[in-house]
């Protein structure tokens, strides 16, 4: 039997999403091109924002039209999306046959047992045993098949409750991963020949592991910073030579967390921290718990303790009540800070977070304005910060062959720059040194790549 799967929205979803395919082939079943073709059909989803949602009703509608005609295909709803709405979801597209929600990944394998008993279409109500609402649980690798690069999700939710964000209601509470389940999955990836893994959480440097009472884990309480202390004496010396992590949130960005990563060549000189707004007034009603000093004072933190270390970021504009002068003081720290890239978009109510009662709703137009503003400066500033790195001898890791041409390879340096190279296709999945010499669009170009000794 075969299986499609579109994912919608985070990292966490893609990691998730490959933990289900690999459920997947462990029982047999086969990758399908398109998903027109596929016997079963799963749409991963998101619902940060509402444009995400509508995306995916435009694709059920799509396979519902498709069942409509007779094409004997089975179509599952998992992911955040299908948390928030439930079995509403049957409700606007009657052709779903099942809803996974976030918390409800251990039911995949009961839906292939059933499609398996049945014939192609034939999507059977599940028998869950004792009807208990699912518990999460961590699956044991999210490696995608074939891949050098991989995500491992150490923590599950959120408690922040940013006023703006449905991500704690779709999510539920921050549930943090057995650290010896972390070390096992990255044992297995480096078997696997993965270079480089990107630890996730909705609020990844807020996990905290204390072994529930009667656990047979070996660790007692660990933090996020005694966590990275643990991984980096765990994978120094082995085939992952870089480590990363997303998301972090800048009112959990401890000292210890800093100087954990400078002391460490493993984590990568690279790291997402998102600001969202330079207002205060702004922050505030967001409910983010940091203000903008705060935030400055962490970038110079990490700049004197990992001199060279690129920053990115989101910035979210038009939230209710933001004034012009919020605005400026936005563009005032993209100033100060200079980040390499950021994430931009203007505010749309989520019903159901605080923030979708608030007044001062800002015009659409407006909106819009304001967000054409921020991306012209970050545009300006990823294109001064690249151009000042040409001319840079830099480790990458090649990722594959170029899209654009088949004759280069491409590749990332440990900052979250690409890089494209002629070369061989045998150098893929290997470190390997390369001249910054030039720029298309915001990659960099380079004339040769060479093999990095002892790097690989």
């Amino acid at each position: 039997m075969t299986y499609f799967f579109e994912t919608y929205g985070c990292q966490m979803n893609s990691a998730e999403s490959a933990a289900l395919e690999l459920v997947c082939r462990e029982r047999g079943w086969t990758a399908s091109a398109a998903g027109e073709d596929a016997d079963l059909v799963l749409l991963n989803t998101c619902s940060v924002r509402e444009t995400a949602e509508k995306r995916v009703l435009g694709r059920l509608a799509l396979y519902a039209s498709l069942k409509k005609k007779g094409r004997p295909l089975s179509l599952v709803v998992a992911g955040c999306m299908a948390e928030r709405l439930g079995e509403e979801l049957k409700k606007r597209c009657p052709e779903v046959d099942y809803v996974m929600g976030t918390s409800a990944r251990s039911t995949f394998p009961l839906i292939l047992e059933s499609l398996e008993k049945n014939l192609p279409g034939k999507a059977p109500p599940l028998s869950l045993g004792t009807g208990e609402k699912p518990v999460f649980s961590f699956s044991s690798s999210h490696l995608e098949e074939g891949r050098f690069r991989s995500f491992v999700p150490i923590m599950h939710g959120c408690n922040n409750f940013c006023s703006y964000c449905i991500v704690p209601y779709v999510r539920g509470p921050e549930l943090s991963r057995d650290p010896a389940s972390i070390l096992a999955e990255i044992r297995l990836l480096e078997e696997r020949g993965v270079r480089e893994i990107t630890l996730l959480g909705q609020n990844v440097n807020s996990y905290r592991w204390e072994a529930p009472p009667g656990s047979s884990s070996r660790f007692g309480a660990l933090d996020f910073p005694g966590l990275l202390e643990l991984l980096a004496g765990a994978v120094e010396g082995g085939p992952i030579r870089w480590v990363r992590f997303l998301s972090a949130n800048p009112k959990d960005l401890s000292p210890r967390t800093i100087r954990v990563m400078a002391e460490h060549p493993v984590f990568c000189r690279h790291i997402h921290l998102p600001v969202q707004h330079g207002s205060n007034a702004i922050l505030a009603a967001m409910n983010r718990r940091y203000t903008r000093e705060r935030y400055l004072d962490l970038v110079a933190e990490l700049r004197a303790a990992m001199p060279g270390i690129s920053l990115s970021t989101d910035i979210l504009v038009g939230f209710p009540g933001e004034t012009g002068e919020d605005l400026e003081e936005t563009l005032d720290l993209m100033e100060k800070v200079k980040f390499l890239y950021s994430y931009m978009y203007h505010y749309n109510p989520r019903e159901g977070t605080a923030a979708c009662r608030l007044p001062g709703r800002i015009d659409e137009k407006l909106k819009r304005e304001r967000l054409s503003q921020v991306i012209a400066l970050q545009k300006k500033h990823s294109r001064e910060l690249l151009q000042n790195r040409l001319g840079s001898r830099d480790l990458v890791l090649v990722e594959g062959i170029s899209r654009k041409n088949a004759d280069e390879l491409i590749t990332r340096t440990e900052r979250d720059e690409m890089a494209a190279a002629p070369g061989k296709a045998s150098l893929i999945g290997n470190f390997a040194e390369l001249t910054l010499s030039s720029l298309r669009g915001n990659t960099f170009r380079a004339k040769e790549i060479h093999l990095c000794p002892g790097a690989s």
